[in-house]
């Protein structure tokens, strides 16, 4: 059951400014249009935006901004510099004042007018949000990926539980190079594929400054931290470099690796399963603030027989097969192939052709809670890749060769590794 706090308690005394907790607008709610798989009239999807930080504004935002079919009704950010920036953000683009602010997303879950949620924090809070939206009957678009595998398996469960559409964000699938790669890779145009060689970026670049220092009023630091545990202040704990500290992400692997390693569960025809054998080893940011992995090198071998290996450089990714290779060098960088015959292979209309959307993860997720269908990242697939990264870490933090059941989502009698596949939430926060 998940925990929901009492709101009077924790608004109690919260300042308002600048419009924030602003009354709600008028709106026919849309389980008055038959909400329940069918669409209201105005064919028109209303959106809460939870998490307003420089991503949630400057991507996610300001895509839904541009989408004729989608209004935002109200922003949620703990932060109220971020959260009066995005409210104005809006108001600016309708031209009104109709867009509630709020630094408490359980507001926005209770608005029976909202349809969807795009979900835009820090990882500690992704799954927890998410369950609690899709309990609260709404259909969500999540930042990546899930702070643990058990996690990861609860949001699956509950999200198919409900009933839900469930967007995985991130635009890789829509980026024409990685979905014509793993195309060619799955139409066997490099022959058997035997490998797949991933490269992620090494960040950050100095470890950070541990120093207590006092919470700045804008800041509702208590909701920030959320389920993780208490923890001093200090500016680079928050915002964008909660990605180096292990209470709240998965470094660098997680951050990057959600992207890259998709692509090559796509191309391995592997999306609903993992891989049976990890080996990593690897350095921590020590000395400061951050410390999730700093070096590392790891590799995971499938049931298939296919090897893929992680290293830090330029994000890239390479399919080796045994008549070619395909990939990239560098985020986004053209296609490259092994043969002119293979950069130029046409797919056939009888040969497999991968779901994509070209108009991105926004115009997906908003075509999908139309059509009730899943889209191209659903839940399952994002949970997975998730996995994929935190297998990585764990490997690299035992030092050691594991074992890894994708069946049963564990690792055969191995206690120590499994005791990585979950955390304690803080009190009264619980899945």
């Amino acid at each position: 059951m998940v925990n929901r706090m009492d709101r009077r308690s924790f608004l109690r005394g919260a300042t308002a400014a600048g419009g924030v907790l602003a009354a709600m607008p008028a709106i026919v709610p849309s389980s008055a249009l038959g909400r329940d798989g069918a669409l209201a009239p105005s064919n028109q999807i209303t959106v809460g935006f939870i998490g307003t930080g420089s991503h949630g504004i400057h991507w996610n935002l300001r895509a839904y901004l541009q989408q004729p079919d989608a209004r935002v009704l109200a922003v949620c950010d703990v932060d109220r510099n971020h959260l009066t920036k995005a409210q104005t953000q809006v108001h600016q683009k309708y031209g009104n004042q109709d867009c509630t602010a709020t630094k408490d997303f359980r507001e926005i879950l209770d608005r029976k007018d909202i349809d969807a949620v795009m979900i835009s924090t820090p990882d500690h809070w992704h799954t927890l949000m998410s369950v609690m939206a899709v309990a609260a009957g709404k259909d969500v678009q999540c930042e990546k990926p899930t702070l643990t595998i058990d996690e990861g398996k609860i949001l699956v469960q509950r999200v198919r539980q409900a009933g839900k559409v469930f967007q995985t964000s991130t635009e890789d699938r829509a980026v024409e190079v990685y979905h014509r790669m793993a195309e060619l890779v799955r139409n066997g145009r490099i022959g058997k594929l035997q490998r797949i060689e991933v490269i992620l970026p090494k960040q950050p670049t100095h470890a950070g400054d541990p120093t207590p220092q006092p919470v700045p009023p804008e800041l509702d630091y208590d909701m920030w931290l959320g389920p993780a545990p208490e923890a001093a202040y200090t500016p680079h704990r928050v915002h964008f470099n909660f990605r180096w500290i292990w209470d709240y992400s998965g470094g660098i692997i997680c951050d990057w690796g959600t992207h890259l390693f998709d692509t090559a569960q796509w191309g391995n025809d592997t999306e609903l399963t993992g891989p049976v054998e990890i080996e990593g080893t690897g350095t921590h940011w020590e000395g400061g603030l951050f410390d999730t992995v700093k070096d590392y090198d790891v590799t995971y071998t499938y049931a298939n027989g296919v090897v893929m290996t992680c290293t830090p450089g330029n994000p890239s990714i390479k399919f080796i097969g045994t008549d070619g290779w395909v990939g990239n060098r560098g985020w986004r960088a053209r296609l490259e192939a092994s043969s002119d015959e293979i950069l130029n292979s046409v797919i056939g209309p009888d040969e497999l052709h991968l779901y994509t959307n070209p108009a991105g993860e926004h115009r997906d997720f908003l075509d999908c809670v139309k059509s009730r269908k899943d889209p191209y990242f659903p839940v399952d697939i994002g949970h997975r890749v998730a996995t994929i990264c935190h297998l990585g870490n764990i490997a690299i933090k035992l030092g050691r060769k594991l074992k890894w059941d994708p069946d049963r989502e564990v690792f055969p009698d191995d206690d120590q590794a499994n005791a990585f596949l979950s955390r304690p939430m803080r009190s009264p926060w619980q899945l």
